[in-house]
C-alpha cells in the first residue's frame, strides 16, 4: 500500500508500506496556512525536539536546535540507532559540505530501507536547514518507529492509537475523545489516561474542567516525573491555540501507550476471557431454553395419549359426530403449532451441539427423559395413538348407524305384527261353532284355514323380526334389553297363537262332520283374498322399508329391484279383478235365490273395499318409492363426484410431496457452489412448500366434506388423507432439519475459519465416497477418505463414531477435518489470560475481576470460581485454574 503526504509547499513525501498498515490518511495532511503559522511551527519544534532527545539521552546526547543539530547528519543517525536497535553505516568525519550531505543520504537510505518511501526530500534541504522538511522527515519517523506497530482490535496507527484512547478514557466524565486535536485542551484526558493505568498518581475526582491549565500542566509534571515521558508541550500554548497541532498531541499521546503497554497485555486477556465467558453464558441459556420447550411438549404429549386412548363408545349419533369434531379440531388447532415446536426444538439441540463442539465444550446432555429421541417416541406413541383413535371414530360411526337402522325397522316391523296380532288369541278362543249350523260351521272352518294360510305367512315376518333382535343384541344396541323385552312378547304370542290355531282346527274339523253345506265361492274368496291381502301388506312394507346404501352400485340394485316389483304390478292387478269377481259371484248367487245380499266374508276379515284401499295405497307408494330411490341415486352421484374430486387432488399432491422429498435428499448431496448459494436454494424449497400449503388446506377441506357425506372409501386414488398429512409433516421436517445442517454447516465454517475452497473439498471428497449417496459413510468408505491416516483409524474412528454405528455424516466429517486444520481456543489459553490478570499469581481477587472484566462477565466468574485452597493464598483468593479446566469439560466443577 502507498501513502502520500502532501505538504502544498512545492514538494510531497510519499510512503511506501510494506505491511498493511494505513498509519498515515489523508484528514493528515498539511495545510499551508498551518505551516506558515508561528504558533504551529512552534509547537513542532518543542514537541519534535523533545520526542527527539528522549531517545538520544539514551545514548548521553540531545539536541536543542532542530532544524541547526541534524545538519551534519550526526545526530540523526545515531537517533535512528537508539529507537531501531540497529547499526547505521559508519559516518563520515569530516565537516565540509558534501561529508554531511552523505551522512543524511546515509540515514534518509536507512529510512526507505524501512519500507517509507521518502520523495523530494533530499539531504541537501536537511543540511541547508530547511524547517519544513526537516520537521516532515521526523514526523515520518514518529510515524514509522512509534505510531506504526500501534494495534487495538484489529486496528492500528492512527485508528489503533485513538481507539486505545477512547477505551480507556471510556469510563470518565467530562471526556470525549474523537480526535487529537481539540479534546485534549482541557487536560481531563491525559489526566485520565494517567488515572486508568496508575490512579495513585492522580486523583481524577478533584479535576475541574474549568481549569485546563492546571489539568494540563498537572498531566505534564506526573507523566515527567513518574513516567518517564519529558515535557513535550507547553500547556498555554494548547489552550490559547484553536486547535492544537494533531502531530504534535499524538506524538505526546503515543508515549502514554508506550509506557502503558503492559497494561494493554492484560487488557488483552481480560477481553479473551469475557469472550469466552459470554459463550458459555449463551450455551447455558440454549441449554435453559431446550429443557423448558421439551417439558411442555413432553406434558402436552402426556395430556392428549389418554384422550386419544380412550376409546368409551356413545349411545348416540350426535355424542359420536361431537367427539369426531373434536378429533378434528385437534388434528386442525392443536396438533400444526406442537408439530412446528417439535422441529424447532430438534434444531434447536443441533445448533447447541454444533456451538459447544466449535467451542471444544462438553456435548449436552438434557435432563434424564428430555432426550430428542425420548420425544421422539413419545411423538411416536402419540401419531399411533391418533391412528387408532380416528379408525375406532369411523367403525364406531358406522356401528351406530347400522344400529339405528336396525332399531329402526324392529320397531317397524313389531309394531305391524302387534297390530295384526290384537284380538286374534281371543277369536281362537271362541266356542261359537257349538251353536252354529253346518254351513256356518264349515264357514268357520273355512275362516280357520284362510287365517293358518295368514299365520304361515306372517311366519317369515315373526323370524325377521327375531333376526334383528338377535342383530341388534350382537351389535351391543344400548336399549337391547327393551329390544328383547318386546320381541320375547311376540315369540311368546306367536306360539300361543300356533297352539290356539291347532286346538281350534281340530275342533272345527269335529264339527265339521255334521255339517255338509258350505259356500264354495266364498271359500274360493277366502283363499284367493288372503294371500293377496299378504302380497298387499308385504308390498307395502317394502316399499316403506327404509335403506342404507355408500355406493352407486348399491342404489342402482334397489333401483333395479323395484323396477321388477313395478313388472309384477299388472299381473297383481288381474288377480286382484279376478279375487273381486268372486265376490260380486257370490252377490249374483244370493240375488238369484232371492236372498239378500251379504257382503260379510264368514271365512275372512277382508273386504272388497279393503282389497281396493289397500292396491290404492299400493299404487301411491310405487311413485313415492321411485323418487326417494331417484333422491338417493342422485346423492350417491355427488358423494362419488366428490370422491373423484379427492383423488384428482391426491393424485397431485402426493407424488409432489414426493418429488419435494427426493429433490430436497439430492441436494444435500449434489448442490455445488458455497454453503450460501445452497442456502439460498434450500430457502426458494422451502418457500415454494410454503406456496403450496394452500393446496393441502383445500385437500383437507374436501376431506372433510367426504366425511361428512359419510363415505368411507375411495377406489379412484390409493392415497387417504393421513398419507398426505404425514406425507406433507415429513417434507415440512425435512427441509427444516436439511437448512439446519447448511446453516450448521456455515457456523462451523466462519467459527473454525475455514475457506469455502476447504469447504468444497470436504464436500468433494466426502461426495467421492458416499457411493450410494445415502449421505453417510460406511466405515470402509472412510477409512479409504483418510488413507493417509491408516496407522490412526482406530482413534479417529472413536472421535466420529463413538456409538459404533459405523457410519460417519457429512457434519461429523466437517468437524474432524476442522479440529485437523483450524485452531480454537483451548482451556490452557483461558489459563493463561487468567495469569496475565492476575500478575502471575496462582490465584485471582475479587477487585481484580472487577477492575479487568466488565460487570456482568466478572460477576459470572466470581459465582462459579470456587476458593484457591493453596498455601499461598489470601482471604478471598479464587481458584481460576479449575474454573478455566472446567470451563472446557476437563474436570468436575
Amino acid at each position: 500500500m502507498q501513502t502520500s503526504v502532501d505538504y502544498n509547499n512545492g514538494y510531497t513525501m510519499q510512503m511506501q508500506e510494506q505491511q498493511n498498515n494505513d498509519y498515515t490518511i489523508q484528514d493528515d495532511e498539511w495545510d499551508r496556512d498551518l505551516l506558515l503559522d508561528p504558533a504551529w511551527e512552534k509547537q513542532q519544534r518543542k514537541t519534535f525536539t523533545a520526542w527527539c532527545n528522549s531517545h538520544l539521552r539514551k545514548a548521553g546526547t540531545g539536541i536543542e536546535n532542530i532544524e541547526e543539530d541534524f545538519r551534519n547528519g550526526l545526530k540523526l543517525m545515531l537517533l535512528l540507532e537508539v529507537i531501531s536497535g540497529e547499526r547505521l553505516p559508519k559516518p563520515d568525519r569530516g565537516k565540509m559540505r558534501f561529508h554531511k550531505i552523505a551522512n543524511v543520504n546515509k540515514a534518509l537510505e536507512y529510512i526507505t530501507s524501512k519500507g517509507v518511501k521518502l520523495v523530494s526530500i533530499g539531504a541537501e534541504e536537511i543540511v541547508d536547514g530547511n524547517i519544513k522538511m526537516t520537521l516532515g522527515m521526523i514526523w515520518t519517523i514518529i510515524l514509522r518507529f512509534a505510531i506504526q506497530d500501534i494495534s487495538v482490535e484489529e486496528t492500528s496507527a492512527k485508528e489503533g492509537l485513538l481507539l486505545w484512547c477512547q477505551r480507556k478514557t471510556a469510563p470518565y466524565r467530562n471526556v470525549n475523545v474523537q480526535n487529537f486535536h481539540v479534546n485534549w485542551k482541557d487536560g481531563l484526558a491525559l489526566c485520565a489516561l494517567i488515572h486508568r493505568h496508575r490512579p495513585d498518581l492522580i486523583d481524577y475526582a478533584k479535576l475541574n474542567k474549568d481549569d485546563p491549565l492546571g489539568n494540563l500542566n498537572l498531566a505534564f509534571d506526573v507523566a515527567e516525573k513518574y513516567l518517564d515521558i519529558p515535557k513535550m508541550l507547553d500547556a498555554e500554548d494548547i489552550i490559547n491555540s484553536p486547535k492544537p497541532d494533531e502531530r504534535a498531541i499524538m506524538t505526546y499521546v503515543s508515549c502514554f501507550y508506550h509506557a502503558f503497554a503492559g497494561a494493554e497485555q492484560a487488557e488483552t486477556a481480560a477481553n479473551r476471557i469475557c469472550t469466552i465467558l459470554g459463550v458459555n453464558q449463551e450455551n447455558e441459556s440454549l441449554m435453559e431454553e431446550y429443557e423448558k420447550l421439551a417439558s411442555q411438549l413432553l406434558e402436552w404429549i402426556r395430556r392428549m395419549t389418554p384422550w386419544l386412548e380412550n376409546k368409551s363408545p356413545e349411545t348416540t349419533m350426535a355424542a359420536m359426530r361431537g367427539k369426531l369434531e373434536d378429533f378434528r379440531d385437534y388434528r386442525r388447532q392443536h396438533k400444526p403449532p406442537k408439530v412446528q415446536e417439535k422441529c424447532q426444538l430438534e434444531i434447536n439441540f443441533n445448533t447447541l451441539q454444533t456451538k459447544l463442539r466449535i467451542s471444544n465444550r462438553p456435548a449436552f446432555m438434557p435432563s434424564e427423559g428430555r432426550m430428542v429421541s425420548d420425544i421422539t417416541s413419545a411423538w411416536t406413541g402419540l401419531e399411533q395413538a391418533e391412528k387408532g383413535y380416528e379408525e375406532w371414530l369411523l367403525i364406531e360411526i358406522r356401528r351406530l348407524e347400522r344400529l339405528n337402522h336396525l332399531a329402526e325397522k324392529f320397531q317397524m316391523k313389531a309394531t305391524s305384527h302387534q297390530g295384526w296380532s290384537v284380538g286374534k288369541d281371543s277369536v281362537l278362543s271362541q266356542k261359537d261353532y257349538e251353536s252354529c249350523s253346518l254351513t256356518e260351521v264349515r264357514a268357520l272352518l273355512r275362516k280357520h284355514e284362510a287365517f293358518e294360510s295368514d299365520l304361515a305367512a306372517h311366519q317369515d315376518r315373526v323370524e325377521q323380526i327375531a333376526a334383528i333382535a338377535q342383530e341388534l343384541n350382537e351389535l351391543d344396541y344400548h336399549a337391547a334389553s327393551s329390544i328383547n323385552e318386546r320381541c320375547q312378547g311376540i315369540c311368546d304370542q306367536w306360539d300361543q297363537l300356533g297352539t290356539l290355531t291347532q286346538k281350534r282346527r281340530e275342533n272345527l274339523e269335529r264339527t265339521e262332520k255334521l255339517l255338509e253345506t258350505i259356500d264354495q265361492l266364498f271359500l274360493e274368496f277366502s283363499k284367493r283374498s288372503a294371500p293377496f291381502n299378504n302380497w298387499m301388506e308385504g308390498a307395502m312394507e317394502d316399499l316403506q322399508d327404509m335403506f342404507i346404501v355408500h355406493t352407486v352400485d348399491d342404489i342402482q340394485s334397489l333401483i333395479s329391484a323395484h323396477d321388477q316389483f313395478k313388472a309384477t304390478l299388472p299381473e297383481a292387478d288381474c288377480e286382484r279383478q279376478a279375487i273381486l269377481s268372486i265376490y260380486t259371484e257370490v252377490q249374483k248367487i244370493a240375488q238369484s235365490y232371492g236372498i239378500s245380499p251379504n257382503l260379510t266374508n264368514p271365512y275372512s276379515d277382508i273386504t272388497p273395499t279393503e282389497i281396493g284401499l289397500k292396491w290404492d295405497k299400493v299404487k301411491k307408494l310405487v311413485p313415492q318409492r321411485n323418487s326417494i330411490l331417484q333422491e338417493e341415486l342422485a346423492r350417491q352421484h355427488a358423494n362419488e363426484r366428490l370422491r373423484r374430486q379427492f383423488a384428482a387432488q391426491a393424485n397431485i399432491i402426493g407424488p409432489w410431496i414426493q418429488t419435494r422429498m427426493e429433490e430436497i435428499g439430492r441436494s444435500s448431496v449434489d448442490i455445488g457452489g458455497s454453503l450460501e448459494d445452497q442456502m439460498s436454494q434450500l430457502k426458494q424449497f422451502e418457500q415454494v412448500i410454503i406456496n403450496y400449503k394452500s393446496n393441502i388446506d383445500k385437500l383437507e377441506g374436501d376431506h372433510q366434506h367426504i366425511q361428512e357425506s359419510l363415505v368411507f372409501d375411495n377406489k379412484h386414488t390409493n392415497y387417504t388423507m393421513e398419507h398426505i398429512r404425514v406425507g406433507w409433516e415429513q417434507l415440512l421436517t425435512t427441509i427444516a432439519r436439511t437448512i439446519n445442517e447448511i446453516e450448521t454447516q456455515i457456523l462451523t465454517r466462519d467459527a473454525k475459519g475455514i475457506s469455502q475452497q476447504q469447504m468444497n473439498e470436504f464436500r468433494q471428497s466426502f461426495t467421492h465416497f458416499d457411493r450410494d449417496r445415502s449421505g453417510r459413510l460406511p466405515c470402509e468408505e472412510f477409512r479409504a477418505c483418510l488413507i493417509s491416516l491408516e496407522s490412526e483409524f482406530a482413534r479417529i474412528m472413536s472421535l466420529v463414531d463413538p456409538n459404533g454405528s459405523n457410519k460417519v455424516t457429512f457434519q461429523t466429517f466437517v468437524d474432524f477435518m476442522t479440529r485437523e486444520t483450524s485452531d480454537s481456543d483451548t482451556s490452557e489459553q483461558v489459563l493463561a489470560s487468567f495469569k496475565i490478570l492476575a500478575a502471575d499469581k496462582p490465584f485471582i481477587l475479587l477487585e481484580e475481576l472487577r477492575r479487568e472484566l466488565p460487570p456482568e462477565q466478572a460477576e459470572y466468574c466470581i459465582s462459579r470460581m470456587p476458593l484457591y485452597n493453596g498455601p499461598d493464598g489470601v482471604p478471598g483468593a479464587l481458584d481460576y485454574t479449575a474454573f478455566s479446566t472446567a470451563l472446557y469439560g476437563e474436570s468436575d466443577l
